[in-house]
């Protein structure tokens, strides 16, 4: 069994991971720009932080035998400081040419606030511009049903794509919006916070496969690479077929970021008669 990792912060995890996570089926993993545990100050921060995920990342993945790839993006909860934002966002460009990057993310809400809504448009219309795939943070707990309508409306204002846009983070009582809007659902995985493996299990038994991602995440915080993997001995115990694990696990990442080609891993069939014997 092969998985794709969609959202992982190979930065906040050790090498020893990487290896773990190779001997449990891994073969990619794609890692957004996100919160470091405190506000970045200067532009250039952000600017190194890309390069680390774009150029060095990649090459700690390699010598495991892992394809990395990247996202870029003002992450929600630094995007109150407009001034700060734009100046990121100008040096945005540079990054979307190289090889690992697949487009921009995790932009989105946090807290709702119009700052937030701001950065978040000017990102989506820079994606817009130059034609990337998107990736969307919906904020948390009390937040998320309002922060999850606000970003479809925006959608729909900009004339975005639903197809290349990922909204993660969703959970029962938005999930249905989401994929009735027709962009794709990411489910986060987490110990103690967010989606339970056995959550996303559900959710997948009630809405089918079709635009659903799963993701571990694993940043700095309480988390796992491995609740992917657990996700999928309860869908598997549940009597799901080895194809289906595939198409959530590893097809369905393959299909949405294989939609720029930098992402050039082919999605994976299975034989389901035996060769006759000759």
């Amino acid at each position: 069994m092969y998985y794709i990792q969609p959202h992982y912060h190979g930065i906040s995890r050790t090498t020893d991971d990487y290896e773990r996570m190779v001997q449990a089926g891994v073969v990619a993993v794609a890692e957004p720009a996100f919160w470091a545990g405190f506000d970045r100050r200067y532009p250039q921060t952000f600017i190194d932080y890309f390069r680390q995920i774009s150029e060095f990342e990649p090459t700690r993945a390699a010598q495991y035998g892992i394809r990395h790839f990247c996202w870029v993006a003002v992450n929600p909860k630094e995007s109150e400081n407009i001034s700060l934002s734009r100046e990121v966002i100008a040096a945005m460009p540079e990054f979307l040419a190289k090889p690992t990057v697949l487009g921009i993310g995790e932009i989105g809400l946090n807290k709702n606030t119009r700052n937030e809504l701001t950065i978040f448009r000017e990102q989506m219309e820079l994606a817009i511009k130059h034609n990337q795939l998107v990736l969307i943070h919906t904020p948390h707990l009390v937040d998320k049903l309002k922060g999850t309508k606000m970003t479809l409306d925006l959608l729909r204002e900009l004339g975005a794509d639903p197809n290349r846009v990922w909204i993660d983070h969703v959970e029962e009582h938005t999930i249905k919006a989401v994929l009735d809007a027709g962009y794709w659902a990411g489910m986060t995985l987490y110990p103690q916070t967010k989606m339970s493996p056995k959550r996303a299990a559900d959710m997948l038994e009630a809405y089918g496969v079709n635009r659903l991602l799963v993701n571990s995440s694993a940043d700095w915080g309480p988390s796992s690479p491995f609740t992917l993997q657990e996700c999928a001995m309860e869908y598997r115990r549940r009597g799901h077929t080895e194809q289906e694990l595939i198409e959530v696990f590893h097809n369905n990442p393959a299909r949405f970021m294989g939609q720029n080609p930098k992402f050039d891993l082919p999605q994976i069939r299975l034989v389901t008669q035996p060769a006759a014997m000759v």
